[in-house]
């Protein structure tokens, strides 16, 4: 289970990641699981935090922001599968402190005497997600 502090509550949510998407990196509450926020603080200790971070290359500017988005929801579903009965995954990253975006970078090359566009995006700053267990 993923969960991320709002307001007060921490609310379970579900990957959102979309490059056509103003924020690119988004979590979508399910409404499944709400806590109120001093519940959780006292009833879970952080374990470890995982800071996740991609970088990829290319010719098409949404292809290559596309799959630096798959292989970042990649590694998210695996520290998912990972997690043991009484532990959960918590979005650390603060909305408007510290919040992953999308950077690209764009450069012109040549290509066979043409000149082409490459693309290099990532992540920054990075995801940062930490794995906390149920006290007791």
């Amino acid at each position: 289970m993923i969960l991320r502090r709002y307001g007060e509550t921490v609310q379970s949510v579900e990957l959102a990641f979309d490059s056509k998407a103003l924020s690119e990196v988004g979590f979508r509450r399910d409404r499944a699981v709400s806590i109120p926020g001093e519940e959780f603080d006292g009833a879970y200790e952080l374990v470890t935090v995982h800071e996740l971070a991609e970088t990829t290359e290319g010719d098409v500017h949404d292809e290559v922001e596309s799959a630096m988005l798959r292989k970042l929801e990649g590694h998210v579903r695996s520290l998912q599968s990972e997690l043991a009965e009484d532990e959960v995954l918590y979005v650390e990253s603060k909305s408007g402190v510290d919040y992953p975006k999308t950077r690209s970078v764009t450069k012109n090359v040549i290509v066979e005497g043409e000149n082409r566009l490459h693309f290099t995006v990532r992540l920054e700053p990075a995801l940062r997600l930490g794995v906390y267990r149920r006290r007791g």
